[in-house]
């Protein structure tokens, strides 16, 4: 029932996301008047959760279930509504722990219009009993 990419949440995104490669997600939001904050620019919390949303769900897609622990966002740009925005997140490191990730949110002439990264804990491993097979630590050592 994911706000974002829940396909059953009724008032959610209900995102798709490509996963090309290891260590990358991508997806695009073409962002409606009701996602507005000043007339006719796209509300800054709802650019930082799908941010936001492009690191965690990348780690869970590559079996690092995990939350944000941290986030830190940067707008360069104000996103327009209509506007078409590609967003892209990146599993930059593991850590101890911790996974760090970036994510972008750019328009289709490949201009920046904001940025984050996140630290990210681990879900407690103990809720899955198929997590158990291969310890987070491990995986974390991968990128």
């Amino acid at each position: 029932m994911c706000y974002v990419c829940g396909s059953k949440n009724p008032s959610g995104f209900k995102l798709r996301f490509e996963h090309p490669e290891k260590g990358l997600l991508k997806t695009h939001v073409t962002f409606a008047k009701e996602h507005q904050g000043f007339k006719g620019i796209v509300h800054g919390g709802l650019m930082a959760t799908i941010l936001d949303e492009m690191m965690v769900s990348l780690a869970w897609k590559e079996g690092l279930p995990a939350v944000t622990a941290e986030l830190t966002v940067r707008f360069k740009k104000a996103a327009k509504i209509g506007q078409k925005i590609l967003f892209e997140g990146r599993i930059e490191r593991g850590e101890g722990r911790a996974i760090y990730a970036h994510s972008e949110a750019k328009d289709e002439q490949g201009e920046l219009l904001a940025h984050a990264q996140c630290h990210l804990h681990p879900y407690p491993p103990k809720t899955f009993k198929w997590l158990k097979k291969r310890p987070i630590r491990a995986r974390l050592t991968e990128y």
